[in-house]
């Protein structure tokens, strides 16, 4: 147990070394820290966050938190907590921002949007969309209207789907969810 805490105080003291050097302007001091902090930070947002993307985001956001706000750094106070405390800001800023996100998000599958259009729907064994759809998904850009056909209207889940369009899950998401928010906005100026 002595040896894990030898260990951490030096690692302690050279983090805090670093961002001295840093405050006063050297670079290769303030590099060779964010390559060190990079895997910790990585590791305290897997604990709370399940997304991959979301998680490097979050670390992304937590490197420009520690960039912007370096310059209040205290040298007389340990480097560690403070460097938790903007890890678990961004997390949290992460997560009130996806809460926001999701309470004006509307679930939309390929049924509501043919109601919305004035269609039946498509019914098993009936792979025919509405014209209104067909149309609105036409006008989107290739990469959403790839991203939409395969999730909902092949059924592919977004592993697949983003295998085969040679893109990251979370890329293939944001395409999608652009694209549902493109179709959702023509079928409903369709419905005035």
């Amino acid at each position: 147990m002595d040896e894990r805490r030898q260990r951490e105080n030096e690692r302690e003291d050279a983090w805090r070394a670093w961002m001295v050097a840093a405050q006063a302007g050297d670079s290769g001091a303030y590099e060779k820290l964010l390559l060190e902090l990079l895997p910790r930070a990585r590791r305290q947002v897997g604990a709370r966050i399940s997304d991959t993307a979301a998680r490097e985001d979050i670390v992304q956001n937590a490197l420009v938190s520690i960039h912007r706000a370096r310059h209040t750094y205290r040298a007389d106070r340990p480097f560690t907590p403070w460097f938790n405390t903007i890890v678990r800001n961004a997390t949290i800023d992460w997560v009130r921002m996806r809460a926001r996100q999701s309470s004006r998000e509307l679930p939309l599958e390929p049924e509501s949007m043919a109601d919305r259009a004035g269609g039946s729907g498509p019914t098993e064994g009936d792979d025919a969309l509405s014209p209104d759809l067909a149309r609105a998904l036409s006008t989107l850009p290739p990469a959403q209207r790839q991203a939409v056909e395969m999730i909902h209207l092949e059924g592919l889940s977004v592993s697949d789907a983003a295998a085969r369009a040679g893109v990251t899950k979370g890329a293939l998401k944001v395409r999608a969810h652009r694209g549902y928010q493109a179709l959702r906005s023509l079928l409903r100026g369709k419905d005035r």
